[in-house]
């Protein structure tokens, strides 16, 4: 594939700041935002003709057809040498984490146990409540990747108190960026087999793997036939307001997946699906000038914080556009998780706001081990990541 222009490096701020969204609604004007996961790009030119395509026609009644479920196992093949996606064993959903609450609904009962691996993205607490379950953790281990040890302690008591426990697994990991490896993966899938419990991944990052590292479709690994996972184009391309999503089962779960109620499909946009459809078909050259960029940002982020922010440990990912920034050393109060919460602000990320005019997530609403932490969206421009850096560290030295 010929690589393009970077992606990151084609819009102003200005331009950025014309925006309606939520990244740059929210605060005022005079804050540089990197915290909600929308990247600083224009649409890749075959989703931006699909949607003016449609629209000019049209074209917008309802989704119908195998062409999205298609254009992912295509990707799939080509991207990840995976041929194990079945589109008889699909269902197009309206995006990953409704997908992820009704494939809840299909396997387990009201107040049945979802364990989660914080620090987590922050909504899984919040579905998994609102549809009615448990939320158990099994905190990531020290080193920030899949602790075995915490996982099968979590198995164990979910087992004792729940007739359908299920695991929620972030595949790549957000907020920490790790890729998951094969033999952590393969590990994963024998202790569910071992004590009865199902995976659910999110794999909504699947395409935003850089440089040095591998993606690992979960339902790829030997014990997972039992497993759903979810893939979606809403992340890799910048398409959070063009929702669609590919809810995969693996042959074992089949039979569940043909319970899922008809209408859950109703609530899918046909111009969510046209356009993640080709963002897989015909995006892979736009994705590799990203991904180019991304590497590029990801080793500028490293150069800043060393620079910038001393005594701050910056996690360097292996996936995804985010950053997780260890800001303990600044001393400041802890908070307590705000489970569920997106844009609760406290510690590091309020005083970065306060005093530095950056937005960041705040690192207590991902669960344990999320206090004294902040996520930092590097999905940007050069200029604009260094200008955030330099604020930061601006506030850090001025306390």
């Amino acid at each position: 594939m010929s690589i393009l222009a970077n992606p990151l490096e084609q819009l102003s701020l200005a331009q950025l700041r014309t925006r309606t969204s939520v990244k740059w609604t929210t605060h005022p004007a005079d804050v540089l935002p990197l915290w909600v996961a929308e990247m600083d790009v224009l649409l890749a030119t075959p989703v931006a003709a699909a949607l003016h395509t449609a629209v000019a026609t049209g074209d917008t009644g309802y989704s119908s057809g195998l062409d999205f479920a298609e254009a992912v196992r295509d990707f799939a093949v080509a991207r990840w040498g995976w041929d194990g996606l079945d589109t008889a064993r699909t269902a197009i959903v309206p995006d990953v984490m409704l997908g992820v609450v009704e494939t809840l609904y299909l396997l387990t009962a009201p107040g049945d146990v979802v364990v989660v691996c914080p620090p987590v993205y922050p909504p899984f607490f919040a579905f998994i409540t609102h549809a009615g379950r448990r939320v158990l953790e099994a905190p990531l281990g020290a080193d920030l990747r899949l602790d075995l040890d915490a996982l099968a302690t979590a198995f164990r008591h979910a087992r004792r108190t729940s007739d359908r426990p299920v695991l929620l697994l972030a595949n790549p990991h957000n907020p920490t960026g790790v890729a998951h490896t094969r033999a952590e993966l393969t590990a994963v899938a024998a202790l569910a087999r071992e004590h009865g419990v199902r995976v659910i991944a999110d794999e909504i990052h699947a395409p935003l793997v850089l440089a040095g590292a591998a993606f690992t479709p979960y339902l790829s690994v030997p014990g997972a036939e039992d497993a759903f996972a979810l893939f979606s184009a809403s992340k890799g391309w910048n398409l959070a307001g063009v929702k669609a999503a590919l809810l995969v089962a693996g042959p074992e779960a089949a039979a569940d997946l043909a319970r899922l109620p008809e209408e859950v499909g109703h609530g899918v946009s046909h111009l969510g699906v046209l356009g993640q459809t080709a963002a897989f078909r015909h995006g892979g050259d736009w994705l590799d000038a990203l991904l180019a960029g991304l590497d590029r940002n990801r080793d500028l982020l490293a150069t800043l914080v060393a620079a910038q922010l001393p005594g701050m440990t910056l996690t360097r990912p292996e996936a995804t556009y985010l950053a997780w920034l260890d800001c303990r050393s600044l001393g400041l109060p802890s908070a307590r998780p705000m489970l569920g919460v997106t844009t609760d602000l406290d510690g590091p990320a309020r005083m970065f706001l306060d005093e530095a005019r950056v937005a960041l997530s705040s690192g207590h609403v991902y669960g344990s081990g999320g206090a004294g932490f902040v996520r930092l969206n590097f999905a940007t421009s050069a200029a604009l990541l260094t200008e955030v850096v330099e604020r930061m560290g601006t506030a850090v030295r001025a306390r």
